[in-house]
């Protein structure tokens, strides 16, 4: 894993405490940056980070109250490690239920937390992979993995041209693509094939497509294009 393009925010009062994190976890190749407050934290922009180590015990917000913040109103999912002295069961459940990816009692080793920060930025690397292997358009789904088409959690298997196709015009929505464009992205210029062959495939494509079938339009003189 490239850990030099990892941006890490450090969020707590402990300056002492910061200041190891930030350099031990810059020895590792993290790019880190320090908060000594939620309320100092919340002004960053915190999408651009890829991991956050989050201090509970802070005032006036606390550390729970920072992440319920961020996940409830901002609807920012940037993984978190809470950081704590508390590690009684009810603690640790409460960080879990706020959206939490691990959960790390004070006092702890530099070589653990530099572990759990390379196991959850792994995790979330894997989760983010998984999220681009499909492409979502309402309820519509294109699973690029296994070439096919899920509506309403309906499994619908597609050809290799139509999938290509569909997976073409809905990436591109809006966009019109006369059939010679089509022919040539999906077919390629070594096949010779006709522009009737398009006008088959989005035909099987509307029927698989059921109600949402007019979403698959024709711009008469020009071609296809996917919209709703």
């Amino acid at each position: 894993m490239d850990t030099k393009s990892k941006r890490i925010l450090i969020v707590d009062d402990e300056e002492d405490l910061c200041e190891i994190l930030q350099y031990n976890l810059g020895n590792s190749g993290y790019h880190t940056e320090v908060a000594h407050s939620a309320e100092e934290a919340i002004k960053r922009p915190l999408s651009d980070f890829d991991l956050i180590l989050l201090d509970v015990m802070m005032g006036p917000m606390s550390g729970f109250k920072f992440a319920d913040r961020i996940r409830k109103e901002m609807n920012i999912n940037v993984p978190i490690i809470f950081l704590t002295a508390k590690d009684n069961e009810n603690d640790i459940l409460t960080g879990f239920s706020l959206g939490a990816d691990d959960y790390i009692a004070k006092p702890f080793s530099v070589n653990e937390l530099t572990a759990r920060v390379k196991a959850v930025l792994k995790r979330s690397r894997t989760e983010k992979a998984k999220v681009a292997q499909t492409i979502r358009y309402g309820e519509i789904e294109i699973d690029t993995i296994r070439k096919r088409l899920i509506i309403n959690d309906e499994k619908i298997e597609l050809t290799k041209k139509e999938f290509e196709i569909l997976r073409l015009l809905i990436e591109n929505q809006g966009t019109v693509f006369s059939r010679e464009e089509i022919l040539s992205t999906v077919w390629g210029d070594d096949v010779i094939v006709t522009d009737r062959t398009v006008d088959v495939n989005i035909t099987r494509l509307r029927a698989k497509l059921g109600k949402y079938s007019h979403n698959l339009k024709n711009k008469t003189g020009y071609g296809y294009y996917y919209e709703n």
